[in-house]
C-alpha cells in the first residue's frame, strides 16, 4: 500500500511538471515570437531601453514577491487541505504584497533619481511599475501549494497569448512603445479575473486575520526574499550597472538580448523543480533528486553544445541581422546553463524541503557575494566589460552549484532512506 502511494504522489509530481512544461514551452514560445518583433521594430536604443526598465522592474518585482512563492507554497501544503487555513494565508500574502508594494515604489523613485537612463521616458517606467504592482494578486503560490499546477497554465496561455497578438497590433515603432507596458497590466488584470473565478470554484474563500499577521508573514519570508534578492545579482543587476558604467543603450541591448534568451532557457529547467519541491516537503527522498539529474543532465549537456555551435543561428532567428554580432558574447554565457540546473535543483527542492532554508539562501548570497565582488573588481581595475561580466556570471552560478551539492550531502542525514 505504501509503494502505491507513493507511487501516486510521484505520477503527480510528473502530471504537475507536464503542465508547468507547457506553461515553460509557452513562456519559450511567445517571447520568441514577440522578441524578434520588437528587435526588428525598435532601433537598438530603444530596445535597450525597454530591456534595462525591464531588469530595474525585476527588482520592483522581488520586493513585491518577497519570497511568498516559496513561503506561501510551503505554507499552503502544510495546511492538509484546509480550505480555511488556505484562504487565510491566500489573503494574508495578497495584504502583504500590497503593503510591500509601496516599500517598491518608493525604492522605484530613488532609482529614477539616480539613473539617468530612466530619465528618458518616466511614463513608461511608471506603467510598467503599474503592471508589476497588478502582480501582487495573482494566485500562483495558491495553485502551486494546492498541486493545481493546470490551473496556472490556463491563466497565462490565455493572458499572455492575449497579450501576443495585441502587442502585433498596437506595437510598431519607436513612438509606440508605451503600449508594452500597457498591454503587460491588460495581461495581468485578465490574469486576476481568472484566477478569481477559479479560487471561487475551488470553494476558496479569502480571507484576512490581521496585519500583525502580515508581518509575521513577511518576517517568515524574509529568509526566502534574501535567497531571491541575492540570486538578481546574477541577471538583472548586471543590466543595471552596464547601463551605468557602459551606458551605450546598444551594449545594453546586446547584453539584454543574449541574457534573455539564457534565462528562457532556464526557464525550462524551472517546471522540474516547482513540482519536485512539493514532493520534497514531503517525501524528503534524495533518491528521487538523482534519478532527475540522470535523466535531465545528459539533455542540458547536449542542448549546450548545440547552442555554442548554433549561436550565430539563434542571435539571427531572435534578434535579426543586426544582433549576429552578439554571438561571441552569447558563447560566453552558455556555461551558464550547464550549471544551472543542478545549481536550481539541488536549493529549494532539495535543501528547503528538509528545512535548511537558511543554508539555501546562504548559499546563494555566498555566490552573490562572489559576484558582487568580481564586479567591484572589474570596476577598479576599469575591466568591466561584456565579456568579462559573462565569465563571472557563470562563474558564480558555478560556485552556487558546487556549495549546494555540498551542503546536500552535508545535511544527507536529514532524507529518508
Amino acid at each position: 500500500m505504501f509503494k502505491k502511494e507513493k507511487k501516486i504522489k510521484e505520477i503527480k509530481v510528473v502530471g504537475n511538471t507536464v503542465m508547468l512544461y507547457i506553461m515553460s514551452i509557452a513562456k519559450l514560445i511567445f517571447p520568441l515570437l514577440t522578441l524578434p518583433y520588437l528587435t526588428r521594430v525598435l532601433s537598438e536604443d530603444s530596445y535597450g531601453f525597454v530591456s534595462y526598465v525591464r531588469s530595474c522592474m525585476t527588482y520592483m518585482q522581488l520586493i513585491i514577491d518577497f519570497g511568498f512563492i516559496l513561503s506561501s507554497v510551503k505554507d499552503i501544503t502544510k495546511s492538509d487541505g484546509d480550505r480555511e487555513r488556505i484562504g487565510y494565508i491566500t489573503g494574508n500574502t495578497f495584504l502583504a504584497k500590497t503593503m510591500l508594494s509601496i516599500v517598491s515604489a518608493a525604492a522605484l523613485v530613488i532609482m529614477c533619481f539616480a539613473i539617468d537612463i530612466l530619465k528618458l521616458n518616466i511614463i513608461y517606467v511608471i506603467l510598467s511599475f503599474v503592471a508589476v504592482f497588478f502582480t501582487s494578486y495573482l494566485a500562483d503560490f495558491l495553485f502551486r501549494g494546492i498541486e493545481k499546477m493546470h490551473y496556472i497554465t490556463i491563466v497565462y496561455l490565455i493572458s499572455k497569448g492575449l497579450s501576443v497578438i495585441l502587442t502585433f497590433v498596437f506595437v510598431k515603432d519607436d513612438g509606440t512603445i508605451l503600449w508594452i507596458p500597457v498591454l503587460e497590466i491588460i495581461m495581468n488584470v485578465v490574469s486576476i479575473v481568472i484566477s478569481a473565478f477559479i479560487i471561487k470554484k475551488l470553494g476558496i474563500k479569502i480571507l484576512v486575520s490581521t496585519i500583525k499577521e502580515c508581518f509575521l508573514m513577511i518576517k517568515d519570508s524574509f529568509v526566502y526574499f534574501l535567497s531571491s534578492i541575492a540570486t538578481t545579482a546574477f541577471s538583472a543587476l548586471n543590466t543595471l550597472l552596464i547601463g551605468i558604467f557602459i551606458t551605450d543603450l546598444t551594449q545594453v541591448a546586446y547584453w539584454s538580448l543574449c541574457i534573455n534568451i539564457i534565462s528562457a532557457i532556464q526557464g525550462l529547467y524551472a517546471p522540474i523543480c516547482n513540482s519536485v519541491y512539493p514532493y520534497m516537503i514531503r517525501e524528503r527522498s534524495l533518491k528521487f533528486i538523482h534519478k532527475v539529474l540522470i535523466l535531465i543532465m545528459p539533455v542540458v549537456t547536449v542542448g549546450c553544445v548545440l547552442c555554442f555551435f548554433m549561436s550565430k543561428t539563434v542571435l539571427y532567428v531572435v534578434g535579426g541581422e543586426k544582433y549576429v554580432e552578439a554571438a561571441y558574447l552569447f558563447k560566453w554565457l552558455i556555461p551558464i546553463l550547464f550549471f544551472s540546473f543542478p545549481a536550481q535543483l539541488y536549493g529549494w527542492p532539495t535543501l528547503g524541503a528538509i528545512g535548511k532554508e537558511k543554508a539555501t539562501t546562504v548559499s546563494t548570497i555566498l555566490a552573490a557575494v562572489v559576484q558582487l565582488l568580481g564586479i567591484v573588481f572589474l570596476i577598479i581595475t576599469n575591466s568591466f566589460n561584456l565579456i568579462a561580466l559573462a565569465i563571472l556570471r557563470f562563474s558564480t552560478e558555478g560556485i552556487l552549484m558546487a556549495v549546494r551539492i555540498y551542503l546536500t550531502y552535508k545535511y544527507h542525514v536529514c532524507f529518508n532512506s
